[in-house]
């Protein structure tokens, strides 16, 4: 895979590369680990959303490659890293040529004692597009408030999607 940025993988490590801006968000899930991990694992996360991701494959693995459409954007990007174990589970994709955003985003779930999740949301991203570096602060705004609507949407996940308990 042709990733934009060279620091492939960094997510995993937590060594996040200097350049970027960085960004993280935890929190504890009311749904048990294994909806949690399901969820992320099969791009419904995505989907709650709203987003149409079209990925390469029916479940996140390595070297997957996933367009993730929302509104008008369109977001190439590949798997980078994949963790499923009892107590953990995760992964995260990196951009390729077109996305408007040149790094990486990584979602990791761990199994709390009481058998929830806690999922910790890390990205560490540049603009990859002239639309993306006129966006400037607004474009990172943009990325926390979706930090936290993935945690939201993960959260909610056990609720039918059309539930009035809305993610905003």
């Amino acid at each position: 895979m042709e990733f934009t940025y060279p620091d492939v993988g960094a997510t995993l490590t937590g060594d996040l590369p200097a350049g970027y801006t960085h960004l993280r968000h935890s929190r504890v899930l009311r749904v048990p680990f294994e909806e949690a991990a399901e969820a992320l694992m099969t791009w419904q996360v995505q989907h709650r959303l709203g987003m149409r991701p079209l990925p390469s494959a029916p479940r996140v693995a390595p070297g997957v490659k996933v367009t993730v459409h929302l509104a008008v954007l369109k977001a190439p990007c590949g798997i980078v890293w994949v963790i499923e174990e009892q107590d953990r589970a995760g992964w995260a994709y990196g951009t390729l040529p077109g996305h408007p955003e040149s790094g990486e985003e990584s979602f990791l779930l761990e199994r709390l004692p009481d058998g929830r999740a806690k999922v910790t949301i890390t990205v560490f991203s540049r603009p990859g597009s002239l639309l993306t570096r006129l966006g400037g602060p607004l474009v990172t705004l943009t990325q926390r408030l979706f930090l936290r609507l993935y945690a939201r949407a993960l959260d909610l996940y056990a609720k039918p999607a059309n539930d009035k308990d809305q993610m905003m």
